[in-house]
């Protein structure tokens, strides 16, 4: 199949996979702030979830976006699928704006459009080329993993020392690192179907990923029900993800990347970009949550547990 053809593949199946992702991430905020809060990375959230119809239909949104994903990463590059798959951030705002029944905000949009064009410009400028043969190094990408699950470390230590907010942002952190992981080991195990469909059952990669995968999805609950806005946890999340995985690239599977020194300022660049537009996000979520907070006060109602955006 040729280049052209494999984009009009990879493109419209990293779309549907954004908003399905958009989806389940709204549904799924929905629902875990109906069931009793559980602690980080307990497994009983998971199970009391089971039974509400509104989580279902998040998960069901996420085995298709998944399914999409694959489809999008098998036959477009890295640099192509992931920026797509950002935009979920703006479908999980504009969803769950639609599940309060409030017009979708507008600056939050703009913030999650901010991320995605800086998660974008970042990929096309690093573009990593791909190796001859993708397989895991374990000891090259070492120093990378234990930088990595270091970090994870720390969030979750955060997370259960501190009260404020922003250790729901630590958790969404964690979460991204642990998806761009899984997003990294995916894109070898379409490799691999391309061979056979018993090939990822000799290779450590399937494996890691039955591991990595639901300790991430797991923990993404975790950070949807502890915390009242959707959009600026969704916005860390899908913009450390596709990072991640570029460092995957590079450091397990042999990628490499144009380090010239005008590409790495606008690479830094294109980092300054996505931190404003989650600090925007933040920002303006924090004013909204005001906004209805007092709106609720003056109605004489209980201040609601899931605020839109």
């Amino acid at each position: 199949m040729s280049m052209d053809g494999e984009m009009l593949i990879a493109v419209p199946a990293a779309v549907l996979g954004a908003a399905g992702f958009g989806l389940a991430t709204a549904a799924q905020q929905r629902a875990t702030h109906e069931v009793e809060t559980t602690g980080t990375l307990n497994p009983r959230l998971i199970t009391t979830l089971l039974r509400r119809p509104m989580w279902l239909l998040g998960l069901l949104a996420t085995i298709v976006a998944l399914v999409l994903q694959l489809v999008a990463l098998a036959f477009g590059a890295i640099a192509v699928v992931q920026p797509l798959l950002v935009t979920g951030v703006v479908f999980a705002a504009a969803f769950s704006s639609l599940m309060s029944r409030r017009r979708p905000d507008p600056l939050i949009l703009l913030g999650a459009l901010l991320c995605a064009a800086g998660v974008a410009a970042f990929l096309l400028l690093a573009r990593p080329l791909p190796s001859e043969e993708e397989h895991i190094d374990m000891w090259a990408g070492m120093p990378l993993a234990i930088g990595l699950a270091a970090v994870v470390v720390a969030c979750l230590l955060f997370s259960s020392t501190v009260q404020h907010q922003s250790r729901v942002l630590a958790l969404a952190l964690a979460t991204g690192i642990l998806y761009g992981v899984t997003a990294g080991l995916m894109k070898v195990l379409t490799g691999q179907l391309r061979i056979g469909l018993l090939e990822p059952f000799q290779h450590v990669t399937l494996y890691a990923v039955c591991i990595v995968g639901p300790i991430g999805f797991l923990l993404s609950q975790n950070t949807f029900q502890q915390g009242r806005l959707v959009s600026p946890a969704v916005a860390v999340i899908t913009s450390v993800d596709p990072v991640v995985a570029v460092l995957i690239g590079v450091f397990w599977l042999g990628e490499r990347l144009d380090s010239s020194p005008a590409l790495l300022a606008g690479q830094c660049l294109a980092a300054v970009v996505v931190i404003a537009g989650i600090a925007f996000i933040t920002v303006r979520g924090t004013h909204l949550l005001h906004e209805l907070d007092a709106e609720h006060a003056a109605a004489g109602r209980t201040r609601p547990d899931v605020a839109p955006g």
